[in-house]
């Protein structure tokens, strides 16, 4: 079934130039108008509930190979800054673009150039003007979906053969997306004034906001890449370790998984967040599974089962763990625990060791874009590790 919304919205396209086709792998296209650079693009078709944040999402890296689907109704109105990339690079992560509405001008005192126009410089495709409310209803209802975004004269080939190529593409459940997505080269960020501690950060696919938040707290923080040998790491005396956000299948990262036993053998404190939860769960003998359509939106209500607490938090995750909410479990490293779900579906939301020296959560306590609720977290980081040297020293 192909929908035209332009049409229905007495918005016909002048020019088969300007047409663009979103293809699902089960069948349903959108015709709509293309933006950005031309061509093709695959990946999986996701929804994100964010209000603002464009181009936080779309530089993160957790979204690799994703075609995003903004369920805000516009989207362009603050064009593009050299400030809000969530990578260092500045690199759009994203596979492609999926909106209801392009702003006609940009309105924001930061903004360099426009969304379309970064877009068009590193060969990123969108298509606009689609129902965007029908798609992210079709999403849920029936999960994310391989899709392709086909613009230009590609919009012109047989939809047949579209669908075709659409399921050809590799699923994104058994994907190891985390060493494409990674650091090449280790660095290290350096805080203003003392350095407090030392961390290692494994950078699974981490937004820039996040090291950021532990450098302003007085810990100078190395940034390795993904599957660095336990007794690499070493070499730094780390005062704690940090497994970052990241894309793909958690069920492939045998190799972190093998890592964060060594840390949590070591007793060295670790804190987790999203992927990094994923690997610290498999690590204490907990399993992973692919949901439906995932958590993309920075209004998520997590419950914390420590003290009672509900934080609304950013989060962008396809894959979560298998457990109970408040469930203590006995793992090769002392009880352990589920200690977040959340409030919308009871998914996992966060785990830890009874005895304090791990912890993780689901969601992005950086906040970049979202809520601060849960950026206390890097605080109790840093509170660990302080307990844990004054343990040592005693």
């Amino acid at each position: 079934m192909t929908e035209n919304y332009l049409q229905s919205k007495g918005d016909a396209l002048t020019s088969t130039t300007d047409l663009a086709l979103l293809v699902l792998a089960d069948g349903r296209v959108f015709r709509g108008r293309g933006f950005g650079a031309t061509g093709t693009t695959l990946g999986e078709a996701v929804f994100t509930t964010g209000m603002s944040g464009y181009q936080e999402t779309m530089t993160d890296p957790s979204f690799h190979r994703q075609l995003i689907t903004m369920t805000a109704p516009q989207i362009g109105n603050t064009g593009w800054n050299h400030e809000d990339n969530e990578n260092r690079e500045g690199k759009i992560w994203a596979a492609g673009l999926i909106i209801r509405d392009l702003a006609a001008r940009v309105s924001n005192f930061r903004a360099t150039h426009s969304l379309p126009e970064e877009m068009e410089k590193q060969g990123i495709i969108g298509i606009r003007g689609i129902d965007t409310r029908a798609l992210t209803r079709h999403l849920r209802d029936h999960g994310s979906i391989a899709a392709g975004i086909f613009s230009g004269a590609d919009a012109q080939r047989d939809v047949e053969e579209l669908i075709a190529e659409v399921k050809a593409q590799p699923s994104m459940a058994g994907a190891d997306l985390a060493a494409e997505v990674t650091t090449q080269e280790n660095y290290t960020l350096e805080p203003e004034g003392e350095v407090k501690f030392t961390v290692v950060a494994y950078d699974m696919g981490i937004k820039s906001a996040t090291p950021n938040e532990l450098v302003k707290r007085g810990i100078r923080t190395i940034v390795v890449s993904a599957n660095t040998p336990f007794a690499e790491i070493q070499q730094h005396n780390p005062d704690g370790v940090f497994i970052s956000n990241g894309p793909g299948d958690p069920a492939t990262a045998d190799g972190m998984v093998n890592i964060v036993r060594e840390i949590l053998a070591a007793k060295l404190p670790l804190f987790g967040i999203c992927f990094g939860n994923q690997i610290l769960g498999r690590a204490l003998g907990m399993e992973t599974y692919k949901m439906k359509f995932g958590h993309r939106g920075i209004n998520v209500p997590v419950l914390n089962h420590l003290n009672g607490r509900i934080d609304i938090t950013s989060q962008n995750h396809g894959f979560a763990l298998k457990g109970e909410a408040g469930k203590t479990f006995e793992t090769d490293f002392g009880p352990a625990k589920v200690t977040h779900t959340c409030l919308n579906d009871d998914t996992v939301e966060g785990v830890a060791l009874e005895n304090g020296l791990a912890f993780s959560v689901q969601y992005h306590p950086e906040s970049a874009a979202g809520p601060h609720d849960a950026n206390p977290l890097f605080d109790q980081f840093l509170e660990l590790m302080s307990a844990q040297q004054t343990t040592q020293e005693g």
